[in-house]
């Protein structure tokens, strides 16, 4: 995963051999978008504008599956502290 900040986008990556695009949001959900080719993906992770280029061409051109982004090595989900501490 390569960690971005533009827009909404906190990081994306990409399994060349799958065609699958991953895309994390800043509110911890993520979507997977299946038969995404190499060229679109080399495209977004260079794109000065990303979050744009999600939107104009990846939002609106692959159907996506939603899930939920990995937590950040030693960080806990919101709303965990108050039932741990």
């Amino acid at each position: 995963m390569k960690r971005i900040n533009a827009g909404k986008l906190r990081a994306i990556g990409y399994d060349q051999r799958a065609r699958m695009l991953r895309v994390e949001f800043d509110d911890g959900s993520a979507i997977d978008y299946e038969g995404v080719g190499r060229d679109v993906w080399q495209r977004l992770s260079t794109s000065a504008s990303a979050w744009s280029f999600y939107r104009d061409n990846i939002e609106e051109e692959f159907t996506g599956r939603k899930g939920r982004a990995k937590p950040q090595p030693g960080t806990r989900p919101a709303g965990l502290d108050e039932l741990f501490d």
